[in-house]
């Protein structure tokens, strides 16, 4: 007994600065990722867009999930962990200087460019990390270092949000009147300028992640191994391929819906209180509602995983509160439907850390092309939401046709397209029941 208290105690310390060090690295993607929701509005000034070209800046990050997850997968075999996290530290500073020259030229592709080769280095930095996290120590309790994991992640989000948008947007909606009353070249100078307000943080972004890079190198991270496949007994056949773990393939798809179900709470949720008639002054601080539930219920998982809740159970509990949420915010109205969209926070936030160890489990050698396949999932970010906006459009105009007004008919569509999350989280339910036992052995 006393033997076994000193292991735990021995393995919870050599773990205790990796898991720092990795939570710091979830700290970095999270506030790179979440600054996105500044650079948007931001972008659309500076280049003159339209609101579909400036969306460009989310799918140019999304993109590089999907186009840089095998390659990562490709690299961290060469390389490992270590080097593979190092090198996309590297490659996201790289990333951001490409904004110097982009300010400069005031070029939207150039911008475009520099979004999409952080978001290859922000790739291979979670193509590392996930797994990494999820097998540094005992796979039953790797949703709970995921979990961790998101709390340093949402935490960097609202910080990211804040500091970028308190440097890019401050005084935009004064500018953007002046560009309607000035001459051309007032115009230009005044675009100009405003770009230039880029440099100064992409530079100390990019000497911040060079650094890193480097440290990283040098950090007390241990050398993991993934499990090894068991041998296959008499009359089984030897796994041989990716394509022989059905898990892994239902974990990937259950990790799309995921991602989809999770940006739907979180961007959609300030468009729909302005829809239900709420003032844009009030509605802005709606995303920071499902942003808490979602931080809240991530320590509720770090205490409660493994100890008192399983991965599985805490999937099923999870993808049960998805179903009941989303229900009640088709038959409310009002602030009451808002505070609906928001606890959808807590059914999301322990889905991705325990999804990932439940899929992870038993791929041995397989683990990180799984991992790459799993990053890739995160696609469904860009798939799904505008499923939704679809169904908000079409409705609205079914119901205008119908004879609503246009405030009755927005209001009426936009709750009524949230049905799309329905079939979300019955299918993280199944994953969560028996999916994730699929192929493997008892």
């Amino acid at each position: 007994m006393s033997k076994n208290r000193t292991k735990s105690s021995s393995t919870k310390n050599t773990t205790l600065v990796p898991i720092m060090i990795i939570a710091g690295l979830f700290f970095i993607f999270g506030f790179v990722t979440w600054i996105n929701g500044a650079l948007i509005p931001f972008m659309k000034t500076i280049n003159e867009l339209t609101d579909a070209q400036s969306y460009l800046v989310a799918t140019a990050s999304y993109i590089s999930f999907v186009a840089m997850a095998l390659p990562a997968s490709y690299i961290l075999k060469r390389i490992g962990y270590r080097k593979g996290m190092s090198l996309g530290l590297i490659v996201m500073a790289i990333g951001a200087l490409i904004f110097i020259p982009a300010a400069e030229a005031r070029t939207y592709w150039v911008f475009l460019s520099g979004i999409f080769v952080q978001g290859m280095g922000m790739t291979l930095l979670q193509t590392a990390a996930n797994p990494y996290i999820t097998i540094l120590g005992p796979i039953e309790s790797g949703a709970k270092r995921i979990a961790i994991m998101g709390i340093a992640n949402k935490v960097a989000g609202s910080l990211g949000s804040l500091i970028f948008g308190a440097i890019l947007l401050s005084g935009i909606d004064g500018i953007k009147e002046k560009l309607s009353t000035v001459s051309t070249e007032e115009k230009t100078q005044l675009l100009d300028t405003m770009a230039d307000s880029v440099v100064t943080p992409y530079i100390v972004m990019a000497v911040v992640l060079v650094l890193l890079g480097i440290l990283i190198r040098k950090a007390p991270l241990p050398h993991v191994e993934e499990t090894p496949i068991e041998a296959p007994k008499e009359g089984e056949i030897a796994k041989t391929s990716i394509f022989q773990f059905p898990h892994l393939w239902l974990g990937v798809l259950t990790l799309f819906v995921y991602v989809g179900a999770e940006v739907i709470a979180g961007d959609t949720i300030i468009a729909y209180g302005i829809s239900l008639g709420f003032p844009a002054e009030d509605a802005k601080f709606f995303t920071t509602f499902t942003l808490m539930a979602m931080v809240a219920t991530y320590a509720l998982g770090v205490y409660l995983i493994p100890k008192f809740l399983s991965q599985g159970k805490a999937l099923r509990i999870s993808a049960v509160l998805g179903i009941i949420f989303t229900v009640c915010i088709l038959f409310t109205t009002g602030f009451t439907s808002v505070l609906f969209v928001a606890a959808l926070g807590i059914a999301n936030a322990l889905v991705w850390p325990a999804v990932w160890p439940l899929t992870l489990a038993g791929l041995g050698k397989f683990t990180k092309t799984a991992s790459a396949l799993l990053i890739m999932a995160i696609s469904g970010g860009a798939i799904i939401p505008p499923l939704y906006g679809r169904l908000v459009d079409n409705s609205k105009h079914e119901l205008i046709a119908e004879g609503l007004n246009q405030m009755e008919a927005a209001a009426s569509a936009s709750t009524k397209s949230y049905w799309i999350l329905l079939p979300c989280y019955i299918i993280i339910l199944y994953y969560a029941i028996s999916g994730h036992k699929l192929g493997l052995k008892k």
